[in-house]
């Protein structure tokens, strides 16, 4: 743990503190967010879409476990994950982290506790780094602490990451995994039929 004020994303959260209404402080603190159901999932390649990753990455971190899919895991060939919307904010987040140069095992540590987060406290944190630790700010007085302390280098506003994500599956399929059971053999069956046929 550090001394620092703001909480390293690996630790508890410090004195929780009012956060200023959205008018007031921009984009770094977003009160006002809607909730996607996580009753709709997302295939690999629409995560990757909306995260701005590749497939490659997507199936790298799923295998190792930084970012598995929650609503479906895939159960071997011919199954498909599908990704929940927070599953997909965290991808976006983990991209943009590792983009700025930060550690895979600090972001691992980050996205543990992000875990552990609701979904509420997601969209009222911003992740602050100093490119070796990241912290997690809760409350714009946090942000300056950080910032005055130098600890702070870049942050990543999590509500403001929620938004583009929501905005990008609007545009992009979704399904209902009770829906989908099925979809995967039954392409799979349908591409060999027209291979024999």
């Amino acid at each position: 743990m550090s001394d620092t004020p703001g909480t390293p994303a690996t630790g508890t959260a410090p004195d929780t503190r009012a956060v200023l209404a959205a008018g007031e402080q921009g984009l770094l603190f977003e009160p006002e967010i809607t909730s996607l159901t996580e009753e709709i999932g997302y295939r690999g390649p629409t995560a990757c879409a909306a995260a701005g990753i590749t497939y490659r990455q997507l199936d790298y971190w799923a295998r190792t476990g930084l970012v598995e899919p929650s609503i479906r895991p895939a159960t071997g060939s011919g199954t498909q994950r599908l990704y929940g919307f927070r599953d997909i904010l965290v991808l976006k987040i983990v991209k943009r982290l590792l983009d700025a140069g930060v550690s895979l095992q600090q972001i691992r540590q980050a996205v543990s506790h992000l875990a552990d987060r609701g979904v509420s406290d997601l969209a009222t944190l911003t992740l602050m780094s100093d490119g070796a630790t990241v912290y997690e700010c809760s409350s714009p007085d946090e942000v300056v602490d950080l910032l005055q302390g130098g600890q702070g280098v870049f942050g990543i506003a999590v509500g403001r990451v929620w938004q583009e994500v929501e905005g990008s599956l609007a545009e992009l399929p979704g399904e209902r995994p009770d829906a989908t059971g099925d979809v995967a053999t039954d392409e799979l069956a349908q591409r060999r039929a027209r291979r024999t046929g």
